[in-house]
């Protein structure tokens, strides 16, 4: 697993990439799919940010919050823009930060107010794809991947 930066510095043309489309409305917006305890997915909205060289998410106590903290595994998509439908998904595991000084610093810049309900995680990569399409119309995407050597 590596994090964002470690992405980055090993792919930084493809982390760029990523970061334009989580950032695509200004408010890092995602698709976040979680493993529940039975092995079944499910999928959750919400808004990410890349701090710190990490990418990182304020979760509220939720089943979402539930299935990080026990499984870890996870996938992050893009919101997708239907005139031009690039896309831009991570995957692997989350961890929750406990550190109070890291999560008050990035809290301070957050799109909310993030309280004590929330809990900050930031997610580890292990594999990244993006799915490039000029237009609605355009098939197949082009597609480019980077895996974590670790």
């Amino acid at each position: 697993m590596a994090t964002w930066g470690e992405f980055a510095a090993a792919a930084p043309e493809l982390a760029d990439r990523g970061r334009r489309l989580f950032y695509r409305t200004e408010t890092g917006e995602a698709l976040l799919a979680t493993v529940r305890g039975d092995g079944l997915p499910r999928i959750h909205p919400i808004n990410v940010a890349i701090v710190e060289d990490r990418l990182v998410a304020f979760i509220t106590a939720s089943p979402k919050a539930t299935d990080l903290a026990t499984d870890g595994r996870f996938a992050l998509h893009n919101h997708q823009d239907p005139s031009v439908p690039n896309e831009f998904q991570v995957r692997g595991r989350a961890v929750a930060i406990e550190d109070d000084a890291i999560r008050a610093r990035i809290a301070a810049s957050w799109y909310f107010e993030a309280g004590d309900e929330y809990r900050l995680f930031e997610f580890t990569i292990e594999h990244a794809l993006l799915g490039e399409r000029p237009g609605p119309d355009d098939w197949p995407p082009r597609y480019t991947s980077w895996k974590s050597a670790g």
